[in-house]
């Protein structure tokens, strides 16, 4: 059995009854109470989540941008500093390696968050992809805590632990601020679940004080630890991908419907040529929505069924607890992408039916 790895709230989380178990190498609080309320929480007040576990690999020196740039799809150069993107970074054959945040502090300073699982993976990609870049390349993962705080009342709530005023911050950019309690840390207005809210990062000797203190604030607004489960969950109705389901190495970003998030204008970067050559030719599969027609969820690897042939699979599916419905996502071949579209999917041997809808399933609540 594998050795796993605990967060710098590990204790904390057991003072909280969290329900701990093993992800991604990690034992982590999958939920506190039930993963519906922990989920409705966060829609309707605010969640706070503890994503320590996710993976930072920070880029310095003169080509920080220039070898970011290379790395990932998106564009960092266009990025003003303390602004961040969202983009996949591509294999030489245009899968996914992961897909990440890129935080731009300046033209020699870049962030990279990664996920949990890939942390190890994306920082070994990293290294070997550095060839002439002027860059020195850090996985400052260990000593970085991270938590989320999500929801219609987040800024209410963190104001209350910050002088500065947070509705300076605006979404997906972030500032480097100091709190009451004079912990420095990285404030930006991003998140996994498509409420406004912030991710917070600083020295993971600090955690356990600042979790106490972010829950202590929030408690006549209804603030509640949150667990792995609703993040799943609430990620899942926005619509915004899980890597290892919706993304894969063998998954291109263009199938995930990413294509916003690819820059075709920039220099080369890896896996252009063979996503240019796919966007020319045509995709043969395409990740959509769909929603069941009754009451069965569609799980990870389900098959999808068109003219009762196998046509593709699901990536992820759930009962969405806000939206009250049984929801998936799923790979179909291109030309059967369509809203309204209606397909079957095989659970346990029995065919469900289902059909296309518009995603994201919820509409984001983000401050613009």
């Amino acid at each position: 059995m594998e050795d796993l790895r605990r967060t710098p709230l590990y204790e904390v989380h057991k003072r909280y009854n969290g329900h701990v178990v093993p992800f991604a190498g990690w034992e982590m609080p999958v939920r506190y109470t039930t993963i519906i309320d922990e989920h409705n929480a966060v829609r309707t007040k605010a969640g706070l989540f503890d994503v320590s576990h996710m993976g930072e690999i920070i880029l310095n020196g003169s080509d920080a941008v220039k070898f970011a740039d290379h790395l990932i799809t998106n564009n960092v150069n266009k990025l003003e500093n303390c602004q961040v993107c969202y983009s996949p970074m591509c294999n030489k054959n245009g899968g996914t390696v992961d897909d990440l945040l890129a935080y731009k502090f300046s033209a020699h300073k870049v962030i990279l968050v990664v996920n949990a699982s890939n942390t190890d993976k994306d920082y070994n990609w990293v290294v070997s992809q550095k060839g002439n870049f002027d860059v020195k390349i850090e996985n400052i993962s260990k000593e970085t805590a991270q938590l989320a705080l999500q929801g219609p009342l987040a800024q209410k709530i963190l104001q209350k632990l910050i002088s500065y005023d947070l509705s300076k911050i605006g979404f997906f950019h972030f500032k480097e601020l100091t709190f009451k309690n004079k912990i420095s840390a990285i404030v930006s207005r991003t998140g996994y679940t498509g409420e406004d809210g912030f991710e917070i990062y600083f020295t993971a000797l600090k955690a356990a004080q600042m979790w106490d203190e972010i829950m202590e604030a929030g408690k006549e607004d209804g603030l509640k630890p949150i667990g792995l489960g609703a993040r799943d969950t609430l990620r899942f109705e926005a619509k915004l991908m899980l890597y290892g389901n919706e993304l894969t190495d063998d998954i291109t970003p263009l199938e995930a419907g990413l294509k916003w998030a690819i820059d075709f204008d920039k220099d080369d970067f890896i896996g252009k040529a063979p996503l240019l050559k796919e966007k020319e030719e045509g995709l043969k599969r395409y990740l959509v929505g769909f929603e069941m027609e009754e009451k069965a969820i569609p799980r990870h690897n389900y098959k999808v069924i068109l003219d009762d042939k196998e046509a593709g699979f699901v990536s992820s599916g759930t009962y969405a607890p806000f939206l009250k419905k049984y929801i998936g996502l799923g790979y179909v071949p291109y030309e059967n992408r369509k809203r309204g579209n209606e397909l079957y999917i095989d659970i346990r041997g029995k065919l469900k039916k289902a059909v296309i809808v518009k995603t994201p399933f919820y509409r984001k609540q983000y401050k613009k």
